[in-house]
C-alpha cells in the first residue's frame, strides 16, 4: 500500500511538472507572436491618426465603431455583433480662449480647455476676479458673500508624494467633476481647475464634469499645470486681476451608437464566457491612443493571437468594444443588463484602460480565495515582469458586472507616466511604444490561456 501511494504521489508530481512546462511553452509562444507581430501596431496607427478623437455622439465615434466591426469581421470569427446603446452628443466648438489682466504683472494668455459636457460662455465670454480655492470645505466658508459674481479657480494638485498615480488621480479629481456645480451654489460665474496630470507643462487634460440636476450651470475649464502656477502667482500679489474666459461648447440632442463584440466559441464550454474589453471612445482634443485605443487593441490581439497559434479554447472568449466610458459609461451599462438578462455565465472579465505601458500586474475584484487561486499563476509569469495579483478595482466598464459571482480582473501598468497623457492633446500615437503595448496583449491573452484551462473556481 505504502508504494502504490508513493507512486501515485510521483505521477501526480509528474504531471503537474509536465503541465507547468506545456503553460510555460504556450505562454513563450503567447509572447513570441505578440511582440513579434505589427497588426495591432498599425492598427493603432489608422485608428489614432485616421479617425482621431472619438468622444461619444461623434461623427469619429462612428467611424471607430465601424472600424472596429470591420477588423474583427475580417478576422474570420464565429461571430460579430452590436448593442445599440444612446449616448449624448457633446461637441467642444470653436478653440476656447482665456487670458489675464493684471495691474501688477500686465497681460498673459493661458491656455484652457472645456471640462466635458461643460455649457459655453456668452458670445462675448466671461470677464471676473478669480477666486483661488482648493477644496469644497473652502468654497463653503467663503460662502455667496465673497464669491458671487467671481470666477473659481480649483488648484488642488495630484499629489506627488503617492507612488499609485491613480490614487493620486482620486485624490484630485472630485473638483473636476464637480466643482461647477459646488461653485455655482456660491454664486459663482465659471470655475477654472488645474489639469489632472502631475507633469509641469503648458498642455490641458479635459475630463467629464455633472452639473446638479436642478443646479444652476456654469462653464468649466481646466488649466495647464504652468499656467496654474502662475496664476495662483499672480493672485498672491494680485487679487483684482481680471481673467477673461470665453467657450463654445454645448450639448446636442442624444444619439445613437453601439458596442461592438467579437467572439471565438468554446470547444466544449459554448456558453461560458471569458470577456475581454477597452473602450473605443476618446476625447475629442487627442487621439485616444493610451485612453483607451491601446484596451481595444489588446482586448482584439486576444482573438488574433489564439487563432495565429491556433489555439481552440474550450470556453467562449469574447471581446467588447465598449462605447460611452468617458461620459455616462452607456456601454458597460448595457453589456451588463444583457448578460443578466440572458444570465450568461462568465468565468472572468478583464479589462485594459491604464495605457500601454509596460504590463505589471493584475488587480482582481473578487473574494481573497479567488485572489489567492489566481495569484498561483505568478510564477508563470514572472519571468515577463508580471509579478503584482492583488484585490483592487477591475475596471470602469466591467465594474457593472460586479455582484454575478465571477471576478472583475484589470490589467495594471507601470502608470507613472500615464496621466502625463490622459484626456490630453499629448494622448496620440506616437508616445505609444509598441513594445510596452504588445507585452500588454500578451499578458491579457496568457491570463486568458489559464483560465480557460483551469478555470478559476
Amino acid at each position: 500500500m505504502k508504494k502504490l501511494l508513493l507512486f501515485l504521489l510521483i505521477c501526480v508530481r509528474f504531471n503537474s511538472l509536465l503541465a507547468q512546462d506545456t503553460d510555460s511553452l504556450v505562454i513563450k509562444n503567447i509572447y513570441s507572436e505578440a511582440l513579434s507581430n505589427n497588426t495591432a501596431y498599425k492598427n493603432m496607427e489608422y485608428l489614432c491618426t485616421k479617425i482621431g478623437g472619438r468622444i461619444c455622439g461623434s461623427p469619429q465615434a462612428a467611424a471607430a465603431i465601424e472600424w472596429s466591426k470591420q477588423i474583427m469581421q475580417g478576422m474570420n470569427l464565429d461571430t460579430v455583433y452590436t448593442q445599440k446603446i444612446m449616448v449624448h452628443h457633446w461637441v467642444r466648438g470653436d478653440k476656447e480662449y482665456a487670458s489675464m489682466s493684471s495691474k501688477v504683472y500686465g497681460f498673459k494668455e493661458v491656455n484652457v480647455c472645456a471640462l466635458g459636457e461643460s455649457i459655453g460662455t456668452p458670445t462675448d465670454g466671461i470677464i471676473a476676479e478669480v477666486i483661488e480655492v482648493g477644496n469644497f470645505d473652502q468654497l463653503k466658508k467663503l460662502g455667496k458673500k465673497q464669491l458671487t459674481g467671481k470666477i473659481v479657480f480649483f488648484n488642488r494638485e495630484m499629489a506627488p508624494k503617492d507612488y499609485n498615480t491613480f490614487e493620486a488621480y482620486g485624490g484630485a479629481v472630485d473638483q473636476r467633476v464637480h466643482g461647477a456645480a459646488e461653485a455655482a451654489k456660491y454664486g459663482a460665474l465659471a470655475v477654472i481647475v488645474r489639469s489632472l496630470t502631475l507633469k509641469d507643462d503648458y498642455t490641458t487634460h479635459t475630463g467629464i464634469m455633472r452639473y446638479d440636476t436642478n443646479g444652476t450651470k456654469i462653464p468649466a475649464v481646466a488649466i495647464s499645470t504652468k499656467d496654474a502656477e502662475l496664476l495662483s502667482e499672480w493672485l498672491k500679489n494680485d487679487y483684482e486681476l481680471l481673467f477673461h474666459l470665453k467657450t463654445n461648447s454645448k450639448m446636442l440632442p442624444d444619439v445613437e451608437s453601439y458596442n461592438v463584440i467579437g467572439e471565438i466559441k468554446g470547444s466544449e464550454f459554448p456558453n461560458e464566457i471569458i470577456t475581454v474589453g477597452g473602450h473605443i471612445d476618446a476625447w475629442d482634443n487627442g487621439q485616444g491612443a493610451h485612453d483607451d485605443g491601446v484596451g481595444c487593441m489588446h482586448s482584439i490581439e486576444v482573438l488574433r493571437i489564439l487563432k495565429e497559434l491556433k489555439m481552440h479554447p474550450k470556453h467562449t472568449i469574447r471581446v467588447v468594444i465598449f462605447m460611452d466610458e468617458e461620459v455616462a459609461q452607456k456601454g458597460g451599462k448595457k453589456y451588463a443588463a444583457i448578460v443578466k438578462e440572458k444570465k450568461e455565465k462568465h468565468l472572468a472579465a478583464i479589462e485594459s484602460d491604464e495605457g500601454g505601458f509596460t504590463p505589471i500586474g493584475f488587480t482582481i475584484d473578487a473574494s481573497a480565495d479567488t485572489v489567492a487561486k489566481i495569484s498561483k499563476w505568478k510564477d508563470l509569469l514572472l519571468s515577463y515582469g508580471i509579478y503584482l495579483f492583488h484585490k483592487g478595482y477591475g475596471g470602469v466598464d466591467i465594474y457593472y458586472l460586479k455582484g454575478l459571482g465571477f471576478p472583475l480582473i484589470g490589467l495594471m501598468t507601470d502608470s507613472q507616466k500615464y496621466f502625463d497623457y490622459q484626456h490630453s492633446e499629448s494622448d496620440t500615437f506616437d508616445n505609444v511604444n509598441k513594445r510596452e503595448m504588445q507585452l500588454g496583449s500578451a499578458a491579457i491573452t496568457s491570463l486568458v490561456y489559464l483560465i480557460d484551462k483551469y478555470g478559476i473556481k
